[in-house]
Parts: structure tokens; C-alpha cells; sequence
């Protein structure tokens, strides 16, 4: 797979709204206005919202050529604000190249919200550098009172505005992404059970890393480029953890079937290493820009990576199928 950035050096700047609602109805009061505002500029305008306001939308609106779902953030893995917040971008970069700016609704669904809600906390974060340079006013629609407060808490610290009486206006609470995670650090994932293979490594042992992925991945039955990608992730990976964490780090990999919770490879790296940036490779690099690239590069190549720090140092699980 060939993988290349399309952010060019003028960035046009995204646009991040948060908006409250009362109840169903509130919601979509507030929620039409937008969508057809955005049809009548000509714009395409991308959803991901709950099945039920789905099914609104297009009973009002009918079947508009430009209205357009976003994947709603599922999967094993839709618990990781990062990993949602990078496939938006692949698909908001993809159209936004083609299309120009782009209206993004998008709604809370609280079968996300986790132990306390702080996945919508990080995916808000996520979002503010990944879509950072693309043209797209992206508005989310939270709850005035879901479960957790943790979800009104992060999305006041995370959208720079806010929509109040159908007007977009600024927020004084915003905070810079970095800002907002080191308060509220990313979470681990589930834990899985041991390990089917393991190998400390450093420097000199990254030939070491290359060889025993590659012989999963065949072993499981994949195609020779799909494993060339997914070699290519871990070695960005584990090279990150060698130049930043001390000098040694641990790879664990689960084959497929084997507990991972679900189809393909997962690789978790760890390493005694801080997190100074607690949200590494989300934004695409320049063409210019010497270093930077390999945990942005592995995250396109992977269908979820996810990064997470706690008192032991630095710790990155990757998912890739074939």
C-alpha cells in the first residue's frame, strides 16, 4: 500500500462546534437547520448520528444527493477516540480533496459512553488535530444531562465554539488538545489474555521484530502485501520505542483467533518511555517535514492503533486484518 500525505502548507482550518440538546426534538431542530444550510452552499453534508435520527433525517429531507453517513465509531476497537478520529480523517481528507469544505454533524450515542465517558473526551481531542487542517465545520451534538459528566466536561474543553440559540459563538472554556489529555489521560484497552509470541528487543534486534511479524502474519494466512504493510506499522512502531523509551521494549502479538477479540494480528510494543505528545500521529506530516511520519504511517496502514501512557512508560497496541 502506498501511503502519502495531501496536507499542503496553507492550512484552511477546521471548525469545531459543540451543540446541547434537551430531547429528541431539540436535537433535530437544531440538527436541520444545519444540514440544509450546508446543501444550499453546495456542499456535501456527512452524518453520523444514531439510527433513529438517521431515519428522521431522511423521512424530512429525502434522499439529497449531497447528504452522506460517516461510519458510526463501532467495531472491536470503537472505544478508541484515536482510532475513530483517524478513519474520519482518512475519509474526510479523501473528501474534502474531491468535494472542497465539507458540513460534519455528528451525535453522541451513549452505547460509547464506557465506564465514565471519557472515549467522547478523547475522540473530541483526536479530532482537533487529525481534521486540524482540513475545511470542515464539524458540529457535535451532545446531551444537557447523559449519564456521565465527563461528556459535557470534555466536549466545553475540546470545541473552541459553541451553538446557542442557532448561533455559533465562542468558547471561553477551550482547551488545546494536549491540554485536555493530560488532564484526562487516553485509557488502556481491554486487557487480552497471554500472549501467542513475545520478544524483548532493541536497536540492533528490529530485524528480529520484522522477521517473527512476518511469520505470524503468513502462518495466519495473509497476502504478501497486506503483510508488508502491517510489518512496515510495527517496525515504525518499534523503532518509536527503541529511539524514545530507553533503548528496550517488549512486542506481544495475538494471531488471529486466538482471544484477540476479533479477526487479524494485534501487536502491542511497550516501553519505559514518557508521552510527551499525548496524541502522536494523528495529524498528517508534511511533505517537508524530516521526522514525524512513522506513528502516522502505521496508523494509516492499521485498521486501529491506539496509545496509551500510565506510571510503567508507553504502550501502543495495533489491530490489523488481512
Amino acid at each position: 500500500m502506498k501511503v502519502q500525505s495531501t496536507r499542503t502548507s496553507v492550512s484552511q482550518g477546521l471548525r469545531h462546534t459543540a451543540a446541547f440538546y434537551s430531547g429528541p426534538f431539540d436535537l433535530f431542530q437544531q440538527l436541520i437547520p444545519l444540514v440544509r444550510a450546508g446543501l444550499e452552499r453546495g456542499e456535501p453534508v456527512a452524518v453520523s448520528v444514531r439510527p433513529s435520527t438517521e431515519d428522521a433525517l431522511y423521512d424530512r429531507l429525502g434522499n439529497q444527493p449531497g447528504l452522506i453517513l460517516l461510519d458510526r465509531p463501532d467495531g472491536p476497537d470503537g472505544g478508541s477516540g484515536q482510532t475513530v478520529a483517524t478513519r474520519r480523517a482518512r475519509h474526510l481528507r479523501e473528501l474534502t480533496t474531491t468535494a472542497g469544505p465539507t458540513t460534519v454533524l455528528t451525535e453522541h450515542s451513549s452505547s460509547l459512553d464506557g465506564v465514565d465517558g471519557s472515549f467522547w473526551t478523547e475522540l473530541d481531542a483526536a479530532a482537533n488535530v487529525a481534521l486540524a487542517d482540513l475545511p470542515v465545520n464539524l458540529t457535535c451534538f451532545f446531551p444537557e444531562m447523559p449519564l456521565h459528566l465527563e461528556i459535557v466536561d470534555g466536549a466545553r474543553r475540546n470545541h473552541p465554539t459553541l451553538l446557542v440559540g442557532g448561533e455559533v459563538t465562542h468558547n471561553p472554556g477551550h482547551w488545546s488538545p494536549q491540554d485536555v489529555l493530560r488532564e484526562r489521560p487516553a485509557p488502556a484497552p481491554v486487557i487480552l489474555g497471554p500472549p501467542d509470541l513475545r520478544l524483548t528487543f532493541g536497536a540492533w534486534q528490529l530485524n528480529e521484530v520484522r522477521a517473527m511479524v512476518e511469520r505470524a502474519l503468513m502462518v495466519a494466512g495473509y497476502g504478501r502485501d497486506r503483510a508488508e504493510d502491517i510489518v512496515l506499522a510495527v517496525n515504525e512502531v518499534a523503532t518509536n520505542a527503541v529511539e524514545h523509551g530507553g533503548g528496550e521494549a517488549q512486542l506481544y502479538l495475538w494471531v488471529a483467533g486466538d482471544g484477540t477479540g476479533g479477526d487479524g494480528l494485534v501487536c502491542e510494543v511497550h516501553d519505559g518511555g514518557a508521552l510527551n505528545d499525548p496524541l502522536p500521529g494523528l495529524r498528517a506530516p508534511h511533505p517537508s517535514d524530516p521526522r514525524g511520519r512513522g506513528v502516522w504511517i502505521a496508523r494509516q496502514l492499521c485498521d486501529s492503533l491506539h496509545i496509551w501512557a500510565d506510571a510503567r512508560g508507553t504502550h501502543v497496541r495495533l489491530r490489523a486484518g488481512a
